[in-house]
């Protein structure tokens, strides 16, 4: 039953999407850039952008198969019925919006965003449902496979040779530039992102459609609570103390000790090394430039790297928590964990005066540099915690203790032993 609501899910998208490439091209500010070459091609030659897209399509699934070899499998092959089917649908689109006429240029800026908007729903509709994925994002999925590429970076390039070539045909054959314009760019940005908006705004439709085996493994659980270890996660300011107080607590309880580690335990659960996950969990830009360059300008629902490294090492600490008494530094542990009983979050922070001379003393560094070290490794923290949560780094509602280390280690230990006899 749920595969069929899967599949059903899946075809309603696969419209959706056909109907969202119809707007954008009934635009006549070009098209999306998978759709760019079909589209070149059916403005040239007896065809239509449906029959097109078909014949392209099946060329990315021939190029698969070359790329991948005995790699390539069942939902590969499953690509081609698709395929076919979201042809007719374009067709079947362009037929029904035969009345549009984009006779300004207003008016066409107007149904290419209306464009965007349904084609994003329709990408986060086949997202949604997970069965297979349509053949411009896998064969840049095998491309990844095939070189281990960044997806991301690998989809972007794609989709600018897309257009790259889908304008050396239109110049090749009609003398003149058609199909590749401003539109073309504008899709390309803005449908990976309205697709993750709806992902977001939607985040509960997965468990309320599918019967999930959590939720199944709750209804036959038994009504009495497990017993639950107990897990301390400590978030802090860069040079607040959070780490030594998290060690010394550990040590004192006879908890395990997490901080650094979990980079090597998230190494073994992914296919990256410790050095690539180290330098990609500390680094962000702006959020929203973040969301159309590295991230949701893919739309196929394949994860960005980040994406992927974030997920994973919140799985690694709640299978710590899950697992043995403890203490997590970092990783933003207290957000992963936010519906753990038996967890004790806390926040360490401290004025400035207080962090300078101690950054300044363990780095061997003056205390202009050691300022700016601060500033830049919390601002990190903050862009990062933002991105993934929604919520505002430090606040308090998100802790159950919030404490100024300048007030002493002790004091803090103190304070936190009394609130371990409390949970």
């Amino acid at each position: 039953m749920e595969k069929l609501k899967r599949y059903i899910i899946f075809i309603l998208g696969l419209y959706l999407s056909s109907l969202g490439v119809s707007v954008v091209t009934k635009a006549s500010l070009g098209t999306s850039p998978i759709s760019s070459i079909p589209y070149v091609l059916s403005m040239n030659f007896p065809f239509t952008l449906g029959q097109f897209t078909i014949v392209f399509s099946l060329l990315l699934i021939a190029l698969q198969l070359l790329i991948l070899g005995k790699n390539f499998r069942l939902e590969h092959v499953l690509q081609i019925p698709v395929s076919i089917l979201f042809g007719y649908f374009i067709d079947f689109s362009m037929q029904l919006l035969f009345f549009v006429q984009s006779d300004s240029y207003p008016v066409q800026i107007l149904y290419l965003l209306i464009g965007c908007l349904i084609l994003g729903f329709g990408v986060y509709m086949e997202v949604l449902a997970n069965v297979v994925m349509l053949p411009g994002e896998s064969f840049v999925r095998a491309v990844v496979f095939r070189w281990n590429t960044d997806f991301g970076i690998t989809k972007i390039c794609f989709d600018v040779s897309m257009s790259v070539i889908a304008a050396a045909i239109s110049l090749i054959l009609a003398h003149r530039l058609d199909g590749v314009r401003e539109g073309t760019i504008i899709a390309a940005l803005l449908v990976g992102f309205i697709a993750r908006q709806f992902g977001k705004l939607l985040a509960f439709l997965p468990d309320k459609i599918y019967h999930t085996a959590e939720q199944s493994a709750a209804s036959s659980a038994p009504h009495e609570p497990p017993e639950e270890p107990v897990c301390i996660v400590i978030a802090r300011q860069y040079g607040s103390g959070g780490h030594a107080l998290g060690e010394r607590l550990a040590n004192e309880l006879g908890y395990s000790f997490y901080d650094n580690q979990l980079i090597q335990m998230t190494a073994a659960s992914t296919s990256y090394t410790p050095e690539y996950i180290e330098n990609r969990e500390t680094h962000m830009t702006n959020s929203l430039l973040y969301d159309l360059v590295n991230q949701v300008y893919n739309y196929s629902g394949q994860k960005s790297t980040r994406d992927t490294i974030f997920e994973a090492e919140s799985e690694v600490v709640r299978t710590l928590a899950a697992k043995e008494n403890c203490v997590i530094v970092g990783r933003f542990a207290n957000y992963a964990l936010r519906n753990q009983l038996h967890c004790l979050r806390i926040f360490c922070h401290a004025p400035l005066s207080y962090r300078i001379p101690r950054i300044a003393q363990e780095e061997s560094v003056s205390e202009e540099i050691a300022a700016h070290h601060i500033t830049q490794t919390d601002q990190s923290r903050s862009d990062i915690y933002q991105y993934y949560t929604h919520r505002t780094w430090g606040n308090s509602s998100d802790y159950t203790l919030s404490i100024d280390m300048s007030l002493g280690e002790d004091y803090a230990e103190e304070i936190i032993h009394k609130a371990l006899a409390r949970i």
